[in-house]
């Protein structure tokens, strides 16, 4: 007898859902239209203005002789570094930077530290830290000026009961007192964003363990910082660099040039001196040697950060 096997019957087919067509990558231009005017507005205001300056550079033009301006090649910065005025400016600006990121980057250091713990008030003292960032700094240099360096007036003068004309005695000490006392606020808000972010786990482990409050600093709580500082420091440089009003509005460079900086010196070339050639020379060896350093520091941090956002 022969059997037969009926064959399986197939299973009913289910009514799938319809496949998608592989979705279209985006235009990436579509996605840029948006920034167009942005980026066209950011190269008129900036890359135009400095294209200009580095033309004028290669010129020999003096507002007061009509007619002088005529092509000079890189005579212009072969004389901005045998000027010595330029070298003591440029040697001012250094010293003004370094001095001013590191007092403020460490006065900021402290007064984070102290912010970051909870007592009484602490919302209002933050707030009171903040101010002096806040002021414009042509009113700060004003301020320090005339309530502060007055030898007259002062406070310090009162304070210490003396007649001290700080702004002629000890003039560069005295800018580099208001320019820290205006960055401070500034490093502190950075490096107390850094201290909020520390894991509170790793913390307590160490407090377990054993772990003093110097040791918990120098071991975990510094280099937890080391992100944050870098960035104060670029971002402190940056701006520093270029200070302007505290010495324009408190010391005019003087007495003679013990206080001039860069950029003032590049006003005085420009604006007094009516030498349009050398000032631009000038402010072109400024920006690339400022250029440089936000390199070199950028390199620094992006060892610490990655491109990509995350955190090695």
């Amino acid at each position: 007898m022969t059997t037969t096997t009926a064959a399986p019957t197939p299973p009913p087919v289910s009514e799938a859902a319809p496949v998608s067509a592989p979705r279209r990558r985006a235009n990436p231009w579509k996605r840029r239209a948006p920034l167009l005017p942005a980026l066209l507005f950011t190269i008129a205001v900036t890359q135009v203005p400095f294209l200009v300056t580095v033309f004028y550079s290669f010129q020999s033009w003096n507002l007061v002789r009509p007619g002088s301006q005529h092509f000079v090649g890189v005579q212009n910065y072969v004389d901005v570094f045998a000027d010595s005025q330029f070298r003591g400016a440029m040697l001012n600006t250094v010293l003004l930077t370094v001095v001013c990121v590191f007092v403020s980057m460490l006065l900021g250091l402290g007064l984070a530290l102290l912010l970051d713990r909870k007592f009484v008030g602490r919302s209002v003292v933050r707030t009171l830290i903040i101010t002096p960032f806040l002021i414009l700094p042509a009113a700060g240099a004003l301020l320090w000026k005339t309530t502060m360096f007055d030898p007259t007036y002062g406070l310090l003068n009162v304070g210490f009961g003396g007649n001290t004309d700080w702004l002629s005695e000890f003039p560069l000490a005295s800018v580099m007192t208001q320019v820290v006392w205006q960055w401070t606020p500034f490093m502190t808000l950075l490096i107390l964003a850094g201290l909020q972010g520390q894991s509170k786990e790793v913390l307590e482990a160490a407090q377990v363990d054993g772990a003093g409050r110097w040791r918990t600093f120098a071991s975990i709580t510094l280099p937890q910082l080391s992100r944050y500082l870098q960035l104060a420091a670029l971002l402190g440089a940056i701006y520093i660099v270029n200070s302007f009003d505290a010495i324009y509005l408190m010391t005019q460079g003087g007495p003679g040039t013990a206080s001039t900086n860069l950029p003032f010196y590049i006003y005085q070339r420009a604006f007094e001196g009516f030498d349009v050639g050398q000032s631009s020379a000038m402010g072109v060896i400024v920006v690339v040697l400022t250029l440089v350093v936000a390199t070199f520091a950028l390199r620094l941090m992006f060892r610490t950060f990655e491109v990509s956002g995350g955190v090695k």
